[in-house]
């Protein structure tokens, strides 16, 4: 008899596990591989984040995730700051380009005034809404 394995919703330390030993086993294949996570935030004065950048150095790329800004705190600069710190920090780690992905009710616009070029984009996702796939070159 055959024992099938049950599958489960992972814990955030499985699903750290998961990504670890996927990242090894890349490396494995991939000479040079690195993957680092570049995590940054704006702070106000009272110590609360009113902004944020989650990222990744892959090999020769940095592939941004999330970049927020709250609600009260937008058109101040501080997603350009943020944007422009991580290009900086991908720049001094030799990455050729920085790719991200947004949605049509998010910032499209704003990527693309700060020279992203749309690669990939799928309508209706969500439905009604389109996924736009975004990618810099840093030379």
């Amino acid at each position: 008899m055959t024992n099938t394995p049950n599958i489960i919703q992972s814990t955030n330390d499985e699903s750290n596990y998961v990504r670890n030993k996927l990242i090894e086993f890349n490396s494995q294949h991939v000479p040079n591989g690195i993957y680092e996570e570049i995590n940054l935030c704006l702070k106000n004065n009272k110590e609360e984040v009113i902004a944020g950048l989650i990222s990744a150095v892959c090999w020769n790329w940095m592939e941004i995730d999330i970049l927020w800004v709250d609600e009260d705190h937008r058109g101040q600069g501080h997603g350009k700051r943020l944007l422009e710190n991580a290009e900086q920090i991908a720049k001094s780690k030799n990455c050729s380009f920085i790719k991200l992905n947004t949605f049509s009710f998010q910032a499209p616009e704003f990527y693309e005034k700060k020279g992203y070029t749309v690669i990939a984009m799928i309508e209706n996702a969500p439905i009604g809404s389109k996924h736009y796939y975004y990618k810099k070159d840093l030379n």
